[in-house]
């Protein structure tokens, strides 16, 4: 992708353009994995359904050669979709440090710039509104009325809806997400590992977006 913009040093520097587009390009590949699940789930077999019969044989209830087509693009899929979520994530830091730079003369800012900067960037952009006992949520330590400002590579910058959380989610079962949160005015921050639990879901959290 072409970038716009140098630097003094010759470097080139990321625009908010180059942002957008990234999350134009994360967003179709977003479309693309929920289309290939919809395959697997329309043939009810899933990500890691068998495809063989008892006897070993392959299945005839199913076409196995679309299930397998699927799951193999689910799986680049996938690749493509945490190398592009990094690459948004490291061009929204830039522009970040780059705005704090040029706001670094200013001898007023003291230590409060630092914070103005990460608001600006980093607001929160969904709540949790309910969390159930005993769940990875609740372990994880989050709290009902946790403003959400980071959730694994989601944050302020590229969050457009719940199914980006989702889709960070399904993503990360049995891993560790670094979820970021505004909690009585001060911030925080948790490790959430998605997982199976007794209960419904991955997380055992009801989050709703923040209407800005």
């Amino acid at each position: 992708m072409k970038m716009t913009g140098e630097n003094s040093a010759g470097n080139v520097e990321i625009t908010m353009d180059d942002v957008k587009n990234l999350m134009k390009k994360k967003d179709e590949i977003e479309e693309q994995i929920k289309a290939y699940y919809d395959v697997l789930e329309d043939q009810g077999v899933g990500v890691e359904g068998s495809l063989v019969d008892p006897e070993g044989f392959p299945r005839g209830d199913v076409n196995v050669y679309q299930i397998r087509t699927a799951r193999h693009s689910i799986s680049c899929l996938q690749n493509d979709h945490k190398d592009v979520m990094k690459e948004i994530e490291e061009s929204l830091h830039q522009l970040h440090a780059r705005e704090k730079a040029k706001q670094g003369g200013d001898a007023s800012g003291g230590q409060e710039e630092p914070m103005e900067q990460q608001v600006t960037l980093h607001a929160p952009f969904a709540r949790v509104d309910a969390v159930t006992q005993g769940s990875p949520a609740c372990k994880a330590g989050l709290r009902v009325g946790d403003e959400v400002t980071e959730f694994g590579s989601v944050n302020t910058g590229n969050f457009q809806n719940l199914q980006n959380i989702a889709s960070v989610v399904q993503h990360s079962e049995g891993k560790p997400l670094r979820v970021a949160v505004i909690r009585d005015g001060q911030r925080a921050q948790v490790s959430l590992t998605p997982q199976r639990w007794t209960g419904r879901g991955l997380l055992g959290c009801n989050i709703v977006p923040i209407i800005q």
